[in-house]
């Protein structure tokens, strides 16, 4: 089947589609788009996390044939769409030296993304309950809510 959708602001289409497929397979396989990872496939770990018609999914989860005529925002849309360059959480998580092996780092920008537009300034348990589903094996998570924390603070001076 073909299966037609918005990815990251631009039309997409997949040809040759299982119905069954997954729509991580679909965007790392048939549309370019790497960035979200392929862990565990259960739903269970986040590193596949996009949003689907503005909300964070776990792309492993969705079938293709669901995304038909919907918008998919990956990780990659976070960048500035006019330049290209880091958005605002990805550099905070650069800076924040909350980057390790990279594995769920997608994830987690999606999810910070998503948790600073619903709550940019938002308390530690808050950080810690929206990040629950990404699990990270590298960090020890204090970098990454110094990067959220960092984000935030970022988010607010620009305001």
């Amino acid at each position: 089947m073909r299966v037609t959708f918005t990815a990251n602001g631009r039309p997409v289409e997949a040809d040759d589609v299982w119905e069954g497929e997954s729509l991580l397979y679909v965007l790392r396989e048939r549309v370019g788009l790497p960035g979200s990872k392929n862990a565990c496939e259960q739903g269970e770990c986040g590193s596949c996390t996009v949003y689907l018609d503005g909300v964070p999914v776990c792309s492993c989860l969705v079938a293709a044939g669901q995304v038909q005529g919907r918008e998919v925002r990956t990780v990659e849309g976070l960048a500035d769409p006019a330049s290209g360059e880091v958005g605002l959480v990805q550099q905070a998580f650069i800076d924040a030296g909350a980057v390790q092996c990279g594995f769920c780092t997608p994830g987690l920008l999606v999810q910070t993304d998503a948790l600073l537009a619903r709550d940019p300034q938002p308390s530690d348990t808050d950080i810690r309950e929206a990040l629950s589903g990404n699990l990270c094996r590298c960090t020890g998570y204090e970098k990454i809510m110094d990067a959220v924390r960092l984000a935030s603070a970022r988010k607010a001076a620009v305001k």
